[in-house]
């Protein structure tokens, strides 16, 4: 894991030709229009840390799913918005390398912004190819990865312009998400918990384990991945999502929490309804007498509500990821969104609340809270790759903290 890389420095950038990769990858509409700017208002006080230090400014980017073909995913459908929230007008270019981003490049005025072409546009840059790498290196002094949502993939734009343009650092966003993630949670103010939810056991085993290995003191459960681990108590769970082949791994983590002495905490009761959606019939039942029949868990319930409330007022540190039930629907939100309310009233309490995974990202956002954690990770699979332990492609050439 990389533990400490090199941030912006203001004596570095003075004139400088900066080429920064940023996570600009924004929902759009069928007619082009942005529905969430999340994306780019996050890469906004790098840029304009850059702008306000007289660098000259080089985006570079990627938009959509598809390879060679963007006519509906150029990143000119991001210029006005760009343009609007920095207060002046972004270049565009036509293309990510070549002679005319060279030219345009030779031209940006200190303090100019210059967006490239979609990267999307070469299946060179999914690939790590070297010699594009270069291509985008070539017209650029120094390189800032402020991307972190990517930097667990190995691509051209970040791995490969990383080990060919020096120095190459990290934005104030990424550095922000390294010092929580490396930073805090490798030593983590006690005592530590950890709050996992989520609909499959199947990918949240490792996270569980990783935590338990960061010696989190208790681990609060809710969501679908409760009635796997119950199931595989004897319990009965009635038709509660169940992965079956998940059921030996089950009785691991429960031996595992026992080994490193972790308190896993299971809601003593469960919205139960009778169908998955927003006109079901609701009743809220004990987790210890949930009836063998149709009808399934979709929230934790008022007396888990009260009792996870109480157990978080003792945390110094506490680690989010993933929904306590169906949030999405109002009748099974109330346990996601009263650990959201809990978090933020302890974040002004001078608690460390880190908010990572994009359904309890979502889920935060959505009642308005968002502003209110300490930190709401960009990093979506990077985050949770790096809690793991394992190391990033998008970090390891980036220059190491003296």
């Amino acid at each position: 894991m990389k533990k400490s890389v090199e941030s912006l420095k203001e004596e570095d950038l003075s004139g400088k030709r900066v080429l920064v990769r940023v996570d600009m990858n924004v929902p759009m509409d069928r007619n082009g229009n942005i529905t969430d700017d999340t994306r780019i208002r996050d890469a906004i006080p790098t840029i304009k840390y850059l702008i306000e230090h007289r660098a000259r400014v080089i985006l570079m980017a990627r938009l959509g799913l598809p390879v060679g073909d963007i006519k509906n995913y150029s990143l000119k459908s991001l210029v006005p918005r760009l343009s609007e929230l920095l207060g002046f007008q972004v270049m565009m270019a036509n293309d990510c390398i070549g002679a005319e981003v060279e030219n345009l490049v030779n031209a940006l005025p200190e303090g100019g912004v210059l967006l490239l072409e979609n990267l999307r546009l070469y299946k060179e840059e999914i690939f790590n190819d070297k010699n594009f790498a270069s291509k985008l290196a070539y017209p650029a002094d120094l390189y800032v990865n402020e991307a972190f949502g990517t930097s667990h993939r190995s691509y051209a734009s970040t791995e490969g312009v990383a080990s060919l343009l020096k120095p190459a650092v990290a934005g104030l966003l990424m550095r922000k998400e390294l010092d929580y993630f490396v930073g805090v949670l490798e030593d983590p103010p006690k005592p530590f918990l950890a709050i996992v939810g989520g609909s499959k056991l199947s990918t949240k085993s490792l996270l569980i384990k990783s935590l338990m290995d960061k010696k989190v003191d208790t681990l609060l459960l809710g969501g679908g991945i409760i009635f796997t681990l119950l199931r595989a108590k004897g319990r009965c769970v009635g038709s509660s999502l169940v992965e079956r082949h998940e059921l030996n791994e089950a009785k691991s983590i429960m031996a595992y929490a026992s080994a490193k002495n972790v308190r896993l905490l299971f809601p003593l009761d469960v919205m139960m309804a009778d169908k998955h959606g927003a006109e079901a019939m609701t009743k809220v039942v004990r987790v210890t007498k949930i009836p063998n029949d149709d009808w399934m868990g979709l929230d934790i319930g008022p007396e888990a509500i009260k009792i996870y409330s109480e157990t978080l007022d003792a945390a110094k540190t506490i680690f989010w990821n993933g929904p306590m039930g169906v949030y999405e629907y109002d009748k099974f939100a109330a346990g996601t969104k009263a650990i959201a309310e809990k978090l933020a009233e302890l974040t002004e309490k001078g608690v460390t609340t880190i908010i990572a995974g994009g359904d309890s990202v979502a889920a935060v956002k959505k009642f308005g809270l968002a502003d209110k954690m300490s930190l709401i990770s960009t990093g979506r699979g990077a985050s949770l790759e790096l809690l793991k332990g394992k190391q990033l492609p998008g970090l390891v050439y980036l220059d190491a903290e003296e």
